[in-house]
């Protein structure tokens, strides 16, 4: 039987499509940075959910969990990434721009309100590494970070019981205590679609306590646990 969830994996991807292709000024591994490394491994579980949503797009082109409003240097088109390497040559017009939303950021979102009403899902996971450290664009630039960290938007996102219980099976899966809301507290796939059912954000710190087949491992352990115990 599957999990009973909505899993979203949006910044494993590591293509810029042709839309940008006349614009992009980054190197494959500069994309590779920006993005979440592991995530494509750790997250494998598109066999062992109800519902899996992912993308072959870099986060560095299109960042799926930004408002398609947000503008800003770090928003849903980035100028920099989050290394504060530029992204562009020349910053693309207005009209590739509407491509980029139109092709990729729309049906992303589209995908992840189709599963809400899907008959056995319950709860929706997006799933994401973070860099070790904060890096110079974020919210904690220089500062180490835990291993893993939940967000559920300050108890907003998530039952709190759900949420002790997912931290809870982490821990005893892990053998270390979990992070919550600290350093990031949900972002927006989170916001936008807990409107929808609950929703949980799970950062993997990228320092290399565990390899990342091991870390699915214990993930698909701990998700199991929480499903034993909730539903």
């Amino acid at each position: 039987m599957k999990l009973p969830f909505v899993l979203s994996v949006p910044h494993a991807g590591l293509i810029a499509p042709p839309e940008v292709e006349p614009f992009c000024r980054l190197t494959p591994d500069e994309i590779s940075a920006d993005g979440d490394e592991g995530a494509s491994e750790i997250y494998s579980l598109r066999d062992h959910v109800e519902c899996f949503v992912t993308t072959d797009i870099a986060r560095a082109i299109v960042d799926l969990n930004r408002a398609e409003d947000d503008r800003r240097r770090d928003g849903v088109v980035k100028t920099h990434t989050c290394w504060d390497v530029p992204v562009y040559h020349d910053f693309p017009p207005e009209t590739v721009i509407e491509q980029l939303l139109a092709n990729y950021y729309r049906p992303y979102h589209r995908a992840l309100s189709d599963a809400a009403s899907h008959a056995n899902v319950r709860l929706g996971i997006d799933g994401h590494t973070m860099a070790a450290l904060g890096p110079p664009v974020g919210p904690d630039t220089g500062a180490e970070r835990p291993p893993i960290c939940l967000g559920n938007v300050d108890g907003q996102s998530l039952p709190e019981g759900w949420t002790a219980t997912l931290a809870e099976c982490l821990a005893d899966a892990f053998n270390f205590e979990i992070s919550v809301n600290e350093p990031f507290r949900g972002g927006y796939i989170t916001r936008r679609h807990m409107i929808e059912m609950p929703w949980i954000q799970i950062e993997f710190s990228r320092a290399s306590f565990l390899p990342d087949a091991e870390k699915r491992t214990r993930l698909l352990d701990a998700l199991d646990a929480f499903c034993r115990r909730v539903f």
